[in-house]
């Protein structure tokens, strides 16, 4: 090394680098903003489809409370990434390195307040979002004593049976013991009509729906009035999913599951299994139709005619509910 570290490399005069090495930034920025505006615009949201966030037209009284939770976790991951974007934005602008300057700035340790600061506020919200998320769960699964009409969704590898529990005949004493539902509980059985001796659509998955050609069976459904679906499975695990509901629930051999809705928009609407049950899973899809009551009564009708009374059996029968018991040995 020479006396003078003429040997050593230097930093240019001016300390802010050659003009040539900023100049691949400057490029690229135009062709970066360039691609942010297209990411942007290339979603295909129209004005009206934007607000609900990827999110399909609900279509029942309940799927507004879901619509809105979903727009509050968005506006609150919304809130929390430009807060964290804005920090780090903040310390690259106002901590960056010094140009003239080479020493270590000020190392910040064991800042109590700040450590608790970032402690707590993840916590709050969470909890904030657990919250919602609760109140709206729980509401949504709330079922009426007497709602308007049942019906028991089975699921099976590979397609659907609806089971409509109705009193189709208008006689109230005609007969509703079925072994076919010994899969649903009793207290469910409770709020099935009087006299219901039932009718029924069993699926392939080769079925159409013959306005649309759309594959599956097609569940019809009353516009205007509640509807309680009662699932249940035949053999594994699937889910019951009519995407413009906004909400899904599994369908359990074993276990049944319920809830409540009512459709408020006329029309036919897709519908598929939402859990992955087997190499046919793909092809577990049916329709829903929403029409009138009177279309909706004169369609049970026309399935009693075709000799499609009674119920298809349900599926396997509940075990109980599960306990969460432990057993001490003497």
């Amino acid at each position: 090394m020479s006396p003078n570290g003429s040997d050593l490399p230097h930093r240019p005069k001016g300390g802010g680098g050659t003009p040539s090495s900023r100049r691949p930034m400057r490029r690229k920025l135009p062709h970066l903003l360039t691609s942010g505006l297209l990411l942007a615009t290339a979603t295909g949201c129209t004005s009206e489809d934007f607000p609900r966030l990827g999110m399909p037209t609900p279509i029942t009284e309940e799927a507004p409370r879901i619509l809105a939770l979903w727009q509050g976790s968005w506006a609150a991951a919304i809130a929390t990434g430009v807060l964290v974007w804005g920090l780090i934005v903040w310390s690259v602008v106002f901590h960056r390195r010094s140009r003239t300057k080479v020493e270590v700035p000020a190392q910040t340790r064991y800042n109590m307040p700040l450590e608790a600061l970032y402690t707590v506020v993840p916590i709050v919200i969470v909890s904030v979002l657990f919250y919602f998320t609760a109140r709206d769960e729980a509401k949504l699964l709330e079922t009426p004593d007497k709602p308007d009409h049942v019906v028991n969704v089975v699921g099976f590898q590979w397609s659907w049976g609806f089971n409509y529990i109705e009193n189709v005949d208008g006689e109230k004493s005609s007969n509703t013991d079925s072994k076919a539902l010994d899969a649903i509980p009793d207290r469910m059985k409770e709020r099935f009509p009087e006299g219901a001796e039932g009718v029924h659509t069993v699926g392939t998955p080769a079925d159409r729906n013959p306005q649309n050609n759309n594959p599956g069976p097609t569940l019809w459904l009353p516009k205007g009035e509640t509807v309680e679906f009662v699932l249940t499975s035949r053999d594994v695990i699937h889910s019951f999913w009519v995407v413009p509901f906004l909400m899904k629930q599994d369908v359990i051999p074993g276990h049944t599951n319920s809830f409540t809705v009512t459709p408020k928009k006329s029309g036919t609407y897709m519908g598929k299994c939402a859990e992955l049950c087997g190499v046919d899973h793909s092809r577990m899809l049916f329709n829903v139709k929403i029409v009138s009551p009177e279309r909706y009564e004169k369609h049970l009708e026309k399935l009693a005619e075709k000799g499609n009374t009674g119920y298809i059996p349900a599926g396997v029968k509940t075990e109980g509910d599960a306990r969460n018991a432990e057993t001490n040995n003497p």
